[in-house]
């Protein structure tokens, strides 16, 4: 299956993140949270507007729609 963006998966889906396309400091920034290629993270809340809720090494972290269409991933079975 080829990787797909973040803002796509529903509530309760794992994935692993191929890659993350965010500008500048976004990127550094995603990074310092765990949101790293090779990572794995859980959707936690996504109802097709507004934020991402997402669950990275234990950590619950709130994206923008707009970034989290610029994470890459691979869902897990």
């Amino acid at each position: 299956m080829p990787p797909i963006p973040l803002d796509q998966l529903p509530p309760g889906t794992r994935a692993r993140v191929v890659n993350v396309y965010a500008p500048g400091r976004w990127n550094y920034r995603l990074l310092q949270m765990g949101v790293v290629p090779g990572g794995i993270i859980e959707v936690v809340i996504n109802n097709g507007v507004g934020p991402i809720v997402i669950r990275v090494m234990g950590v619950t972290l709130s994206l923008g729609r707009g970034i989290a269409r610029r994470i890459l991933v691979e869902p897990l079975r």
